[in-house]
């Protein structure tokens, strides 16, 4: 049993590290013409690269030893021209580069974000601060990881492929000194590779482990106080901190082979040039000759093979190890278990009467919490007129959000004409109801486009009779009419709540639910208000703040917490403790209290 563990662990590191390495491949396969950009502006930057040892070798022997320093002085210019166009090629690749880097980072980070919504959907957990760590943090380390990795990558293939070009038309025999070195300084570091990656990811999970911690810790501080939990904090702490402590000293430690990567590969090579130079002479071989090979290890291939080696070793590594933590900590970028319907296969068209029916629904916001509303049953008829009360706490807000689509049954169903609302189109269910909460949302804009908002096709007409109808008149005017642009500050809440109450009356929703959305009025403008939603086409359910918008529904839910009690106010004053208790308790307070 352990052994096949083993080995179901170890095929499942490698698939997220394939999987983790086609994303950055794919990343740029999705992006050919950039990188066919990318590609074109480097043949310029390579020209310093290609020349400079000839250049050198020209300047050497055909100027400066042969006693024509002019000659030598003008191949030199020539050379300062190189580097003009090379540094007019980089700032190209640089553009190209960014071409190819920000698209990957948006969407790396629409993957996080999506995994961090969908995870507590389809598991019932939340990736806490672990989440916020990978938006904030390992999403930036890759895209600056990327940028980095791309431009060392690009650089060395330009430089080394370019010097050794160069190398070759100068001097052949010299090549054997130079290629051998290289590729095994590079061949050290490729071995080396895979332990510095596998001692990297140790890093990134010693810093995510320390960083639950350290919010754990500091969300329940009054608690850990309060059971006298510090020693055992501490302890916990601080294991984490010595586990982040070490993973980073062994990560540094090495790091050394990439030291001795560049050794050989970069610096022995100009050792090699050096040491033969004298054989080299007596072959015939002029100094210029040997002066611009050097130029093309210690100005080319080395600075090429030193900042391969870096970008590879830090922010190359940070990127493998980051981008392959993203991949095992995502649910799968389309995975929608569990998730509503795509809109293109949901229906788009509401047809017959727009009757509400809740079947047997149970909901709780988590796997582990009991259930607020449990096995409701409930046929709410078009056109119907329904109160829901019950003890703050009871579950109003919740009905209403099933009621609305807002929140999805964990158990049973609920349908709006015949079809679960999990099975509408969004644009479809947004315009059959419409929830006004208790919070008016305002937006900068006039107050005509704050009304209409659902109903943007309005006549002046019917806004102005919605407007009457609701008891706005007077707001609209002292408001400055309706061009007038929106001041939200010189609102009142109760103001703002009968903006939004007009927005909803305008909209083409059958389905209008109110929760407790004129708490903030006074009881006769509340009453005028539900009695115009009332007489207007469609369903109106209330979410009640006072009694007496019990009293005017035509009929009325109790929750109770276990159960839902449903008929008119008599038949409730006869059957339901709880509603006799609130009725009593209102009607302590007066009515209209």
């Amino acid at each position: 049993m352990t052994v096949r563990t083993r080995t179901e662990g170890r095929h499942r590191s490698a698939d997220i590290h394939g999987a983790a390495r086609r994303e950055l491949i794919d990343s740029l396969r999705e992006r050919r013409p950039q990188v066919r950009g990318l590609a074109g502006w480097s043949v310029l930057e390579a020209v310093p690269a290609l020349l400079s040892g000839l250049i050198v070798a020209r300047a050497v022997d055909d100027g400066f030893l042969a006693g024509r320093p002019a000659t030598g002085l003008a191949w030199l210019a020539v050379l300062g021209l190189t580097v003009v166009l090379g540094a007019w090629g980089t700032r190209q690749t640089l553009a190209r580069l960014a071409d190819l880097v920000e698209p990957f980072r948006d969407d790396l980070v629409r993957r996080v974000v999506g995994s961090a919504v969908r995870r507590p959907v389809l598991t019932g957990r939340s990736g806490g601060s672990a989440d916020v760590a990978r938006l904030t943090q390992h999403v930036e380390i890759i895209r600056e990881a990327y940028a980095a990795v791309l431009t060392a990558v690009q650089q060395f293939l330009v430089v080394a492929v370019s010097a050794l070009i160069g190398l070759l038309t100068l001097a052949p025999a010299l090549l054997p000194l130079v290629l051998p070195p290289l590729v095994a300084g590079m061949a050290l570091f490729a071995v080396a590779l895979p332990r510095l990656a596998g001692q990297q990811r140790a890093a990134i999970l010693a810093d995510e482990r320390l960083a639950e911690q350290a919010s754990t810790v500091g969300g329940g501080l009054r608690d850990i106080v309060a059971c006298g939990g510090e020693d055992r904090i501490m302890q916990a702490a601080g294991r984490a901190i010595d586990d982040q402590a070490t993973a980073t000293v062994r990560l540094s430690r090495l790091t050394a082979i990439a030291t001795v990567a560049v050794a050989i590969g970069g610096w022995l090579p100009v050792l090699l040039v050096l040491a033969a130079g004298p054989a080299l002479i007596g072959q015939g071989v002029t100094a210029g000759v040997i002066l611009g090979a050097i130029a093309y290890t210690l100005q080319a291939l080395q600075p090429a093979l030193q900042s391969l080696i870096d970008g590879l070793s830090g922010p190359g590594l940070w990127l493998l190890v980051t981008m392959r933590r993203i991949v095992e900590t995502d649910d799968g970028a389309g995975d929608r278990r569990g998730l509503p319907d795509e809109p293109r296969l949901a229906v788009r068209r509401l047809g017959g009467r727009p009757d509400l029916l809740i079947e047997s629904a149970t909901f709780a916001y988590s796997p582990w919490a009991a259930p607020v509303i449990d096995g409701l049953d409930l046929a709410v008829p078009a056109g119907d007129h329904i109160a829901v009360v019950g003890p703050s706490g009871v579950g109003k807000s919740t009905l209403a959000g099933l009621m609305t689509g807002l929140l999805s049954p964990q158990q049973g169903e609920i349908r709006l004409g015949g079809i679960p609302l999990s099975h509408l189109h969004p644009a479809t269910l947004a315009a059959q109801r419409a929830f006004i909460p208790q919070e008016a949302y305002l937006f900068s804009a006039t107050v005509r486009e704050n009304l209409t908002y659902l109903c943007p096709t309005a006549s002046s007409p019917d806004l102005a009779e919605a407007v009457d109808r609701l008891g706005a008149t007077a707001l609209v005017q002292r408001l400055g009419g309706y061009d007038a642009e929106l001041e939200q500050e010189l609102l009142s809440a109760g103001e703002g709540q009968l903006i939004t109450l007009v927005r909803a009356y305008l909209s083409p929703a059958r389905l209008v639910v109110l929760d407790e959305a004129t708490c903030h009025l006074d009881p006769a403008a509340e009453a005028g208000v539900e009695r115009a939603f009332a007489d207007r086409p469609g369903t109106l359910i209330v979410i009640a703040h006072r009694m007496s918008s019990a009293l005017r529904a035509r009929r009325i839910v109790v929750l109770d917490g276990t159960r839902a009690h449903v008929g008119d106010h008599e038949e409730l004053l006869l059957n339901s403790a709880l509603y006799r208790d609130l009725v009593g308790h209102w009607h302590g307070r007066g009515p209209d209290s």
